[in-house]
């Protein structure tokens, strides 16, 4: 007898086609059988040894979330419901071209340092991998959700050319060439870029129009967080288009916003420059989140010469105050690349956590509101907390346009992305609610999408640029990575204000079969593991 039964679900199978109510039959980890308007028609129904009723629930294909960052958060909390209580079945990690393989000892040191405000500081990790397969082979010990892995360009780049600003060698690139190579043959499934991170951002096209080249070649695509979300933006997606067209490479755009003064109003520009290259036959897509706010580290926007060198070099440059002065020009007075070509508006920066809990007292105010409290410039207050923290605080950025979010999230080609980071005191909310946000706020009460469409946006469309045969849909034979949730109650219980607490309406999530959340509550089940490349 088979393991499940879920009884009168109204299925929503990821396709985007109308629901219908169903028996679905699950056993070893699979969907094996799906017996429509059983009830209705009076059959023999599907027996288990155990039933679920879902009278009123909806039944759809485990979640995809495009953008994650929980590269370490998997390993170190193995609850995690910050995404399974979303209905999160599967992560894609290794974003915006940094996290911690392939790396050496010096870069793993290096990574670690740089991207502390997206993941902390690691303390509490055994860092015990130094390859792309072996730290999916530690995911596959057992984690909370799936994860896929995109194998990080600004890492490679530290790892075979260092942080400094200039071209590679053609040994050098070479040797990435391999990296990468070595990567997808590992598992992972593209590879992704920080083009306004260092040192990714120091890459020519050409350079990245090489290692693209490489992901088409194993089947892999490119996921750029380009090199303008503010004044430049058209122009680095364009950029992005070319370069992978002339590659062969599919292209998923991280994030695809269009943010800050200069913006407003011009996601359908975006989309034009998009459906104009899709016509033409370009394999692209790209994922956003349902929330006007980025999020990133205060690192993250000075300029790309300050920052060269590593994370010591900038420390170095900060305390320096002759260069400090520098910097504070090239942000304040001409706007930097690190934050988007825009002059910095420091009243829009608001702390959002720091490694140190002895600076806690600027979590959850602007960078302006901190300064006048203390009676210091902006600037000041940037540079005590970058050098006090060893760069280690987040940001939340309040620089965008709800227009600009709800057409780009209409657009055949959207999926789905938190972008969730994890760490500090008040992360984004999008890192708890995104999911629930997407069903409950933009379905149910604004009705942008309509309940299929968005499951699609979220299940399917993700699995196929994934290349995933048997996922993201509720189809007989798939894997049973599944969600039920009450489309009249479901919603993110995350905000700015509180941003840790769960969604509602999502009583129940299964990852192979098995539930990580039962009656809304997280179960000690570690079901996730690596979903590796599928090959050609």
């Amino acid at each position: 007898m088979e393991e499940l039964v879920i009884r009168d679900a109204d299925v929503v199978d990821g396709s985007g086609a109308d629901s219908y109510r169903a028996d679905v039959v699950v056993d070893r980890g699979r969907i094996v059988s799906i017996v429509k308007e059983a009830a209705a028609a009076g059959c023999q129904r599907p027996k288990a040894r155990r039933e679920l009723d879902a009278e009123g629930l909806v039944l759809s294909p485990g979640f995809v979330d495009m953008h994650a960052h929980s590269d370490l958060a998997l390993l170190r909390d193995p609850d995690h419901s910050a995404k399974a209580a979303q209905g999160v079945t599967l992560e894609v990690i290794g974003q915006d071209g940094l996290s911690y393989a392939p790396v050496d000892d010096r870069t793993l040191g290096e990574v670690r340092r740089a991207i502390a405000g997206w993941n902390g500081h690691g303390d509490d990790v055994d860092f015990h991998w130094r390859s792309v397969g072996e730290y999916l082979d530690r995911l596959d010990r057992g984690i909370a959700v799936n994860a896929a892995y995109l194998i990080p360009q600004g890492t490679v780049r530290a790892l075979a050319v260092g942080w400094d600003d200039r071209e590679a060698t053609e040994a050098e690139l070479e040797h990435m060439r391999r990296l990468v190579a070595e990567g997808l043959e590992q598992g992972a499934v593209g590879m992704s870029s920080g083009l306004t991170y260092t040192p990714g951002m120091y890459a020519k096209d050409a350079e990245l129009t090489e290692l693209c080249r490489v992901v088409a070649r194993y089947g892999g695509y490119y996921c750029p967080h380009h090199r303008s979300y503010g004044a430049g933006a058209l122009k680095a997606y364009e950029e992005m288009v070319q370069l992978t067209r002339e590659a062969d490479c599919p292209l998923h755009l991280a994030h695809a916003t269009m943010n800050f003064g200069v913006n407003k109003g011009k996601a359908p520009e975006l989309l034009t420059l998009l459906d104009e290259a899709l016509a033409d036959g370009a394999d692209i897509t790209l994922d956003t989140y349902p929330y006007t706010p980025g999020c990133t580290t205060l690192v993250a926007l000075l300029p790309s010469w300050a920052s060269e060198g590593g994370p010591e070099r900038i420390l170095e440059r900060l305390a320096d105050d002759d260069t400090a002065e520098r910097i504070r020009h090239h942000m304040e007075e001409i706007g930097s690349d690190g934050s988007h070509g825009v002059p910095m508006e420091w009243e829009t920066i608001e702390i959002s956590g720091t490694g140190d809990p002895a600076l806690a007292e600027y979590v959850g105010r602007t960078v302006l509101e901190s300064a006048r409290l203390r009676g210091e410039s902006p600037w000041q207050v940037a540079r005590h907390l970058l050098l006090a923290d060893r760069l280690a605080p987040t940001i939340l950025q309040h620089v965008g346009h709800e227009e600009n979010v709800r057409a780009i999230m209409r657009h055949r080609v959207h999926t789905g992305g938190s972008d969730g980071i994890l760490q500090g005191a008040k992360p984004h909310p999008r890192a708890y609610g995104t999911f629930p946000h997407y069903l409950g706020h933009y379905v149910r009460e604004l009705g942008v999408l309509s309940l299929e469409e968005c499951v699609a946006h979220l299940t399917s469309r993700p699995a196929a640029r994934l290349r995933l045969p048997d996922r993201g849909l509720v189809r007989e034979g798939y894997r049973a990575d599944l969600v039920l949730f009450d489309p009249a109650t479901v919603a993110a219980g995350s905000t700015f204000e509180e941003p840790r607490v769960l969604p509602t309406g999502i009583p129940y999530v299964l990852v192979d079969g098995r539930f990580v959340m039962e009656d809304g509550r997280r179960t000690d089940v570690l079901a996730g593991r690596s979903v590796r490349r599928s090959p050609r």
